[in-house]
């Protein structure tokens, strides 16, 4: 997988912020496919992605939820939350989640941490046929 041409799955119910993250995503050269639900986003697969990028307070299920089930899934795939809201920030700190990205974020900052893990799934895939 070469970094510019990854697959980035992008969650939230607010489709302007899905519209926002498309066009930082893809002026940065990465695939982007949008999802309105976390459960469409299972319904289409988790196996074409690199990366999921989830907002955490969604109707049905939440950010946490989607999180928990892609781990099982697929433990190599990275999952980035994001919330607007301030006390699901604090949950999502006080358990360790990282990255996790508070609305409104830095686009350089969330670009950089997605470079970083997409070089990082690289470096295992590479060391794994090693």
């Amino acid at each position: 997988m070469t970094l510019a041409k990854a697959t980035i799955a992008v969650v939230d119910d607010d489709v302007g912020m899905l519209e926002s993250l498309e066009d930082l995503l893809e002026s940065s050269g990465y695939k982007t496919i949008k999802f309105t639900s976390a459960e469409a986003l299972l319904e289409a697969g988790l196996r074409r992605f690199d990366l999921v990028i989830a907002d955490i307070g969604m109707p049905a299920m939440d950010g946490f939820e989607l999180r928990d089930i892609a781990r099982q899934q697929r433990p190599d795939l990275r999952v980035f939350l994001m919330t607007g809201r301030h006390e699901l920030s604090e949950r999502g700190r006080s358990k360790g989640i990282v990255p996790l990205f508070r609305k409104p974020f830095d686009a350089p900052a969330l670009i950089e941490a997605i470079g970083v893990a997409l070089a990082t799934n690289v470096a295992e895939d590479d060391h794994d046929d090693a």
